[in-house]
């Protein structure tokens, strides 16, 4: 009997290793698009990702049959859409790194982006984890798919002409 208890944490941490392996590139590739980080230098979704897995340990024996991913996938959005509410005020423009494809986009507009074409989540279940209509969200990520592909224009850089020297 002893055996059988030794065994469940085990292969709890087996199975959970396994899914770590399987997932976490790709949780940790949504985490830093979500925060607007480079790609090699990302310490907030590192530390989004830590918690997402952490999370999702911790209710891997009550997940029955549920995807973990999801699991993880969710609470990623969720803390990283809290997050940013404390953080900045709302939803407001931290400044992302220049190398991060989202770079133009507001932290709400990068999330709904992330989940509806980088995940794949139906504007339905963004809506429902977002607590936003339907057409509000159809609307943000038809604005920010706009945004990533037509950039706005920056300004060009100013010319700093030299004063001639006095002759």
């Amino acid at each position: 009997m002893r055996e059988r208890k030794a065994s469940g944490p085990a292969r709890r941490a087996r199975e959970f290793e396994a899914f770590v392996t399987g997932a976490g590139g790709r949780l940790l590739h949504a985490a830093t698009l979500l925060t607007g980080e480079a790609p090699d230098d990302n310490p907030r979704a590192r530390r989004l990702l830590t918690l997402a897995l952490a999370h999702t340990y911790a209710c891997w024996d009550r997940l029955r049959g549920e995807d973990p991913y999801d699991c993880a996938r969710q609470y990623l959005a969720t803390r990283f859409a809290h997050g940013a509410w404390h953080e900045y005020g709302g939803f407001a423009r931290p400044r992302p790194h220049p190398r991060n494809a989202l770079a133009a986009l507001t932290p709400r507009e990068r999330l709904i982006l992330v989940l509806r074409l980088y995940e794949g989540v139906a504007e339905e279940q963004v809506a429902a984890l977002l607590g936003l209509p339907t057409e509000r969200v159809h609307a943000i990520c038809d604005r920010a798919t706009a945004t990533v592909l037509h950039p706005p224009r920056r300004p060009p850089p100013a010319v700093v002409r030299a004063k001639a020297a006095p002759s």
